[in-house]
C-alpha cells in the first residue's frame, strides 16, 4: 500500500503489472461519506480494497487502512513489481515498498531507517503484487496491543512534528501498563482518545514541543521549596506532550522515571521517549487542580471533562474559559470517531 506522504513525494515508483491474468469482479464503488469497518470491501479506481479498520474519507491508494486487493472487472493483476532496491540508512515512510537482495520485495508497515526487511520483521511485511500488498495477521495493529494504530495516530495528528513518534509513544507505554488497557475495550479506546486529545490541544495538533509563550518563562519556579530551581528560575516552562511545567512537577516527574529532570528539565524537549513518559507521568499519576487523575476519571466513568479538570481545571472549568474546553472536547470527539467508539457523558467540565 502506498502512503498519500510516499504519493506526494514521488519518492517511490508505482507497483507495476508485469504478467496479465484474469481479475475478480469489483465489489461496490468507494464511497468518501460512507463509514467503513474492518474487513469492508470496495472498489476503487480499477482495483478491489478491503478495510483493516474503522475508515471514512480515506481515499484507496493514499491511505493505509486500505489495502489493495488487485486488479477487478477485466483489468489485470501479476505476480511482478516494479520496485527501488532497499537501501541501508535511507528513511522508509509507512506503505514503502522495496526489492531486498534476495530479489523479493517488503512493504514497511511502520516507518524506520532503513531497517533490514528480513531482519526486522515487524517493520516490514512479504509483499506480493498478485495478492494482498499486507498478508495482515503478521503485522499487529500497534505494538503491545495499543488499541490506536499507527496510522490512526498519523490520521488525528497529520500536521505533527516529527518529534512527536508513534514509536516513541508506545515505547513509553511499557512504563505505565495500565494505560488504555483496563476495562471494556470502549474504555480502552476512549482513555486513548482522551489523552491524545488533551495532548493535541496543549500542543497544537502535535507541532510545539516547548510553550510558545516565553514571557511565562520565569513565573513557573516556586522558590519555596526546599530544593529550589538549580537548573535556573527561568528552566521550568511547559514542555512535551502535556506540557510538564513548574520545578516541582519536575522533580516528581524525574524521581518517579528515575531521571534527573529538576537539573536537567531540557531533557524532555530534546529525547522524545523522555517527553512522551512525562505525558503518561502525568496522565496517570496527577491530580492536578482536580480531584482525580485522567486514567481514573476514564476507567471510572467520570467522562472526557473530569480530564479537562486534571490538567487545566483552575483556568478552564466552571465557565472560566468556555472556548478551551470545547477546544479539547472537539478533539475528543474527532478522537473517538477515528477509534468507532462513542464519546460517552460528562464532556465538559
Amino acid at each position: 500500500m502506498l502512503s498519500a506522504a510516499l504519493l506526494a513525494a514521488g519518492c517511490l515508483s508505482a507497483v507495476l503489472p508485469m504478467a496479465s491474468a484474469t481479475a475478480a469482479a469489483c465489489a461496490a464503488e468507494w464511497n468518501a461519506s460512507a463509514v467503513y469497518t474492518g474487513g469492508a470491501s470496495v472498489s476503487y479506481n480499477g482495483h478491489n480494497w478491503s478495510a483493516r479498520w474503522w475508515t471514512q474519507n480515506e481515499t484507496p491508494g493514499t491511505a493505509e487502512v486500505w489495502t489493495d486487493q488487485g486488479a477487478c472487472g477485466g483489468g489485470t493483476s501479476g505476480p511482478g513489481c516494479s520496485a527501488p532496491d532497499w537501501t541501508a540508512g535511507q528513511w522508509y515512510p509507512v506503505g514503502s515498498v522495496v526489492r531486498y537482495t534476495d530479489g523479493k520485495y517488503y512493504i514497511a508497515v511502520h516507518e524506520n531507517p532503513g531497517y533490514d526487511p528480513v531482519i526486522s520483521n515487524w517493520f516490514w511485511d512479504p509483499y506480493a503484487c498478485d495478492g494482498p500488498t499486507d498478508p495482515g495477521p503478521s503485522d499487529p495493529p500497534a505494538p503491545g496491543g495499543f488499541v490506536v494504530s499507527e496510522a490512526q495516530f498519523n490520521q488525528m495528528f497529520p500536521g505533527r512534528n516529527s518529534f512527536y513518534t508513534y514509536a516513541g509513544l508506545t515505547a513509553a507505554m511499557a512504563s505505565f501498563p495500565a494505560f488504555a488497557k483496563t476495562g471494556s475495550d470502549t474504555v480502552k479506546k476512549q482513555e486513548a482518545a482522551a489523552f491524545l486529545a488533551n495532548v493535541s490541544h496543549e500542543t497544537g495538533g502535535l507541532v510545539y514541543i516547548v510553550e510558545q509563550n516565553t514571557s511565562n518563562y520565569p513565573h513557573y519556579c516556586d522558590a519555596g521549596r526546599p530544593y529550589g530551581c538549580p537548573a535556573g528560575t527561568a528552566a521550568y516552562y511547559g514542555r512535551g506532550p502535556i506540557q510538564l511545567s513548574w520545578n516541582f512537577n519536575y522533580k516528581a516527574a524525574g524521581d518517579s522515571l528515575g531521571i534527573d529532570l529538576l537539573r536537567n528539565p531540557w531533557l524532555v524537549e530534546q529525547d522524545a521517549a523522555v517527553a512522551w513518559k512525562t505525558g503518561l507521568w502525568y496522565w496517570m499519576t496527577q491530580s492536578g487542580p482536580g480531584t482525580m487523575t485522567g486514567h481514573s476519571a476514564m476507567v471510572n466513568g467520570r467522562g472526557f471533562g473530569e480530564t479537562i479538570r486534571s490538567i487545566n481545571g483552575s483556568l478552564e472549568c466552571d465557565g472560566r474559559n468556555p472556548a478551551q474546553v470545547q477546544s479539547r472536547v472537539n478533539a475528543y470527539q474527532r478522537f473517538t470517531q477515528i477509534l468507532g467508539v462513542p464519546a460517552g457523558g460528562n464532556l465538559t467540565c
